[in-house]
């Protein structure tokens, strides 16, 4: 008998009867309405698991506040702390965030397997706001550095944790929505970080006002996680049955808890119980998914995205377009892209969204090259601003939010946690070297050449999706599971 989390109703059993006897139905009785729990014959109430999706959304936030927070006021630091004019210095201190967050990233599988999902979003709290603190009161670069460096490993152990997370408390019907509430949270941690560093050549030293407000949001966070439902998933995998039925129950209504129970126990089946060692990964049954994972993020990351992020005010300065209104209409374009991309994921799916949004990076990054050629005068100016904001636009659309949202998806639960370790860790790390290079190469190699390269990743990003990526739009992680397997 096939099960599908949402199309019946059932009443509450014991846990072990719902893990052991998957084919024991008891229909319960018809609620009024669906808030309950979803009501008979329909799927749970996205009410019950919003509040605890959008306290892991912090992260994400937080994430993308760290990436912007010295794009504006990158020239006022490197004046203060006396490295003004050197470029690889400067290029060091956006890239050392992302080097902390490699670091941060290989640890983040083990510590969400190891302490749970909340705990996990609470560690990574501390290192972000010990390094926001250390930013913002350091007179040197090395101080600097080092403050960036403990904001990065924080930045690189909450995100994976709010992917596997959100993906494992979300009803199937609103996951894809769910997910996408990522992107937003980075979008507005952009977008907050940009406001925020605006009046930096106005007042002396608010660079440091910038790094400050960042802990305000990482210690909400840590307080809020407390209240917060753990991950049913991983408290079954832990054997913690009764307390994995509880979790259901809060997050699903009891309605649904023996249905979601039953998915995970033939889930379970096919495992052989063993833990999975990240050498495993790269071999065997698990390595087509992984290798998915891995390339979509490379590709992701080699599209030039956050190098248009970090970078875009020293773009805009150098076409004689004001920085601060450019990067704004920047983050309003990034949070209108995501937005969008909310409302269609559970409707076309991620693979079209995927699919389009590369192209249309491709296309985008190919106006910023054409706009490079400084001998068409002011058309160069609005090739080179509209190109990048087209690029927000469409990265925002598919390729920024269905990566973080599919990856969990097309994971066993089994390997769910060091995947997605894996995953992000080539995610920071091709970040880490495109940031750090972006300023060097676009001296040496010239913005036509750059933008050129940026645009043939995007389409190969495209071939590579509608090659390899299967759509998992309104399926249940058991079912996912089953129908890869299937197919290898």
């Amino acid at each position: 008998m096939r099960w599908k989390l949402g199309t019946a109703a059932y009443k509450r059993v014991p846990s072990r009867d719902a893990a052991m006897d998957p084919d024991l139905e008891t229909p319960a009785e018809k609620t009024p309405d669906g808030a309950g729990g979803g009501g008979a014959g329909a799927g749970p109430s996205w009410r019950r698991s919003l509040p605890h999706v959008c306290v892991a959304t912090v992260t994400s936030f937080l994430f993308g506040y760290h990436t912007g927070v010295v794009n504006e006021p990158l020239e006022s630091i490197s004046a203060d702390l006396g490295f003004a004019g050197n470029t690889l210095a400067e290029g060091l201190v956006v890239s050392i965030c992302l080097g902390g967050a490699f670091v941060g990233c290989l640890f983040s599988g083990s510590v969400a397997d190891g302490i749970g999902r909340r705990r996990a979003f609470q560690l990574s709290t501390l290192p972000m706001i010990v390094g926001a603190a250390l930013s913002a009161l350091t007179n040197s670069l090395e101080g600097m550095l080092f403050g960036r460096l403990l904001v990065g490993a924080g930045m690189g152990l909450g995100p994976p944790v709010a992917s596997l997370y959100i993906t494992e408390v979300s009803p199937p019907s609103v996951r894809g929505m769910y997910g996408s509430f990522v992107q937003i949270a980075t979008c507005l941690g952009i977008l907050f970080s940009l406001l925020v560093g605006t009046p930096v050549k106005d007042i002396d030293r608010w660079w440091r006002v910038c790094f400050w407000v960042s802990a305000v949001p990482a210690v909400l966070q840590a307080i809020a996680m407390e209240f917060c439902v753990e991950s049913p998933q991983w408290l079954y995998k832990c054997g913690r049955t009764n307390e994995a039925e509880m979790q259901f129950e809060k997050l699903l209504g009891p309605l649904h808890v023996k249905s979601a129970m039953a998915e995970l126990s033939r889930s379970e089946r096919g495992d052989d119980g063993e833990s999975v060692k990240f050498s495993e990964l790269f071999y065997g049954r698990h390595f087509n998914v992984v290798f998915i994972g891995t390339t979509l993020f490379a590709l992701q990351q080699l599209s030039g995205i956050n190098s248009v992020f970090y970078f875009s005010s020293t773009v805009f300065r150098s076409v004689g377009v004001p920085s601060s209104l450019a990067n704004i209409c920047m983050g309003i374009a990034n949070l209108l892209g995501s937005i969008i991309a909310m409302l269609l994921m559970d409707k076309l799916g991620r693979k079209m969204l995927l699919v389009g949004s590369f192209f249309f990076m491709a296309f985008s990054m190919g106006l910023q090259a054409i706009g490079a050629n400084r001998h068409l005068g002011s058309a160069s100016v609005y090739l080179s601003v509209g190109g990048i904001l087209l690029f927000v636009l469409a990265f925002s659309l598919g390729a920024g939010p269905v990566p973080g949202l599919l990856l969990p998806e097309i994971f066993p639960n089994k390997i769910r946690a060091k995947a997605m370790a894996l995953c992000m860790s080539v995610h920071w790390g091709v970040n880490f070297f495109v940031s750090l290079l972006f300023l060097r190469l676009l001296e040496q190699l010239g913005p036509q050449v750059l933008y050129t390269m940026f645009s043939s990743a995007c389409v190969v990003g495209a071939i590579f999706v509608r090659r390899h990526v299967v759509e998992t739009k309104g399926k249940t992680l058991q079912e996912i599971e089953v129908s890869l397997l299937q197919t290898q």
